[in-house]
């Protein structure tokens, strides 16, 4: 009733030459479109209600594609605003490590083992810090190319990276215990960091080391290591 009172003080100023019945009736029709106005907006929303235009996009599932699969990248995806949508980084506390060697193959070629032991996946980055003996000074260079995918493993699961130690023919030296150490999702990350030292196996016992060592990107496949191992070391 509010309402209609005052669309009637309206249509009077604006109508001199209607009658008073006729205004009255015409206001009323009009005050009643006016209530029903803000419904009707209402119901149609704004473009894209529920979604503000300066809300970021959400961002996709981090990558853990087998090498070879023809999926993943060669790193784990990265919201818009910065936020790690990847699994956490392996570390000292989720794997175990061995070593072997090849048969029929002089020393020339080290093989390291990262088997998940914890219950939760964990991604091993890029390629491990290794060093000899008690070097203390930089890890060696990569060999090769990062793969496609990065090495998530899961519980019980295994990645490997493969060291090219010496050609024939060069000067070495001799060592029985490795350092490695862990990259986080940032390529060069924790690069001084301390290492965790590693005695040589049984099976591997000692290694003879070459003036340029180099070391593969973690795979989820032994056969990819392989590949490129013996391919490095023919180079």
């Amino acid at each position: 009733m509010r309402t209609a009172r005052k669309s009637w003080k309206t249509c009077t100023l604006g109508a001199v030459a209607v009658a008073a019945l006729l205004s009255s009736a015409a206001c009323d029709s009009g005050g009643a479109d006016e209530r029903k106005s803000p419904a009707a907006s209402g119901t149609a929303g704004a473009p894209g209600a529920g979604t503000p235009s300066g809300a970021p996009t959400p961002a996709p599932a981090g990558t853990t594609a087998r090498p070879g699969s023809g999926e993943g990248t060669s790193g784990p995806s990265q919201s818009p605003g910065g936020g790690d949508t990847a699994v956490a980084a392996c570390n000292d506390n989720d794997l175990s490590i061995d070593t072997s060697g090849w048969r029929q193959d002089s020393g020339q070629h080290l093989l390291i083992t990262a088997t998940n032991f914890t219950d939760k996946a964990c991604t091993l980055y890029h390629y491990p810090y290794v060093r000899f003996g008690t070097d203390i000074g930089d890890p060696i260079a990569p060999a090769g190319s990062a793969p496609r995918a990065v090495a998530t493993i899961g519980p019980k699961e295994k990645a490997y990276a493969g060291v090219f130690v010496f050609r024939a023919g060069q000067r070495t030296r001799t060592v029985t215990s490795i350092s490695l150490g862990y990259q986080d999702r940032a390529p060069g990350s924790n690069r001084d960091v301390a290492s965790l030292d590693i005695r040589l196996s049984d099976e591997v016992g000692s290694l003879t080391v070459g003036p340029d060592p180099r070391v593969t990107y973690w795979n989820t496949d032994l056969r990819a290591v392989e590949d490129l191992l013996f391919r490095s070391g023919k180079s």
